[in-house]
C-alpha cells in the first residue's frame, strides 16, 4: 500500500522552518539536498544554489514531513494554496503509474513520471480538484 506524506513549499526559508520542526518533533533529517547538488546547479545564483531542494524529517512512525524552497529563478511561484503537496511513496513502478495516471485524469500534469537523478521514478500532477500530488517510487539501491 502506498504511503502519503505532506510536502511543504517555502519562499527561501525551508532550512529555518525545518530546523524549527526538528526542534518540535525531534529526530534527525533522513534526507537533505541543496540545489547546488543538482545537475542544474550551474544555472542558479550562488544564493539559490544554497537553498533546499529537498528535506525530509520523520514526525511519526509512518509520516515524513518533506519540503523545498520554491525558487522563482527556476520558474516556481508560491501563493497560499500551492505551498502544500501530498507526496505518495509507491511500492512499485507499476503502482506509481496507476496512482499518478488516476490522479492526473482531468487534472494537469506538472512533471510527467520519469526517472530522476536521485534514483527514483517521480512525477507531479494537480488533480481535477486542484490538489497537488507528487508520486515517487524509489528504485532499490545496490
Amino acid at each position: 500500500m502506498a504511503t502519503v506524506n505532506p510536502y511543504l513549499n517555502f519562499l527561501g526559508n525551508t532550512e529555518e522552518a525545518f530546523n524549527f520542526y526538528k526542534s518540535v518533533f525531534g529526530g534527525e533529517f533522513v534526507g537533505l539536498q541543496r540545489f547546488k547538488d543538482t545537475p542544474e546547479a550551474d544555472k542558479l545564483s550562488a544564493a539559490d544554489q544554497d537553498k533546499i531542494m529537498h528535506v525530509a524529517l520523520p514526525i511519526g512512525s509512518n509520516t515524513i514531513l518533506m519540503g523545498t524552497d520554491a525558487l522563482e529563478s527556476m520558474g516556481h511561484t508560491l501563493t497560499l494554496g500551492n505551498n502544500l503537496s501530498l507526496a505518495i511513496g509507491a511500492e512499485s513502478k507499476e503502482e506509481a503509474e496507476k496512482i499518478f495516471h488516476g490522479l492526473a485524469e482531468g487534472g494537469e500534469v506538472e512533471m510527467p513520471l520519469q526517472d530522476t537523478f536521485w534514483g527514483a521514478y517521480f512525477g507531479m500532477t494537480a488533480d481535477k480538484f486542484g490538489i497537488k500530488w507528487m508520486v515517487n517510487f524509489d528504485y532499490p539501491q545496490n
